[in-house]
């Protein structure tokens, strides 16, 4: 149990007075979330733009839709993670538990969806070749992009890396 009054002694009003000091910076300060958005609209821009490139024409979707290259889910829980890591240091719990949050999320990128928008597409052409009469014949299709394959997510990855050492580098500049 924790002695009242002495220099190590626990209490709400040392957690209060923490907790308010941390608070009272504002949200367009906070690295890892600019690095994470930041991240985020890179990746997504770049498969907007990519579509225009390959397809020549302008698709809205690719800018909140998800698979493709890079991964955006890769590059801003990758971003998160690093920006932790420079802020809290590497050694923090904070960094751990933002590094495991960022592995499952990569993983399940590359296994779990990408397995699920395979069994899509298989199933859209089951339901395609289906006789007019049919019930189901009439079945909106199953969106079939959602997952990454294993170079999409190391593609995000190394965006999601790279964008948070450059905005670390800018946030070291601007102090």
């Amino acid at each position: 149990m924790a002695r009242m009054g002495g220099a190590d002694s626990f209490s709400i009003s040392s957690i209060s007075s923490r907790t308010s000091s941390s608070n009272s910076s504002s949200v367009f300060q906070n690295y890892p979330l600019i690095s994470a958005l930041l991240a985020f609209a890179l990746a997504q821009s770049t498969k907007f733009f990519a579509t225009w490139f390959k397809e020549r024409r302008w698709d809205p979707k690719r800018l909140v839709g998800s698979g493709g290259m890079p991964s955006s889910h890769s590059a801003t829980v990758t971003a998160v993670a690093i920006a932790v890591g420079f802020q809290d240091g590497f050694g923090s719990s904070l960094f751990a538990a933002a590094l495991v949050f960022a592995c499952v999320v990569m993983y399940d990128a590359f296994g779990v969806r990408l397995h699920a928008g395979k069994q899509a597409e298989v199933l859209n052409q089951i339901v395609y070749e289906l006789p007019a009469e049919h019930p189901l014949a009439e079945t909106r299709p199953l969106r079939e992009l959602l997952g990454h394959t294993p170079a999409q997510v190391v593609a995000g990855a190394i965006l999601g890396i790279s964008t948070a050492i450059i905005s670390y580098i800018i946030k070291l500049a601007a102090s």
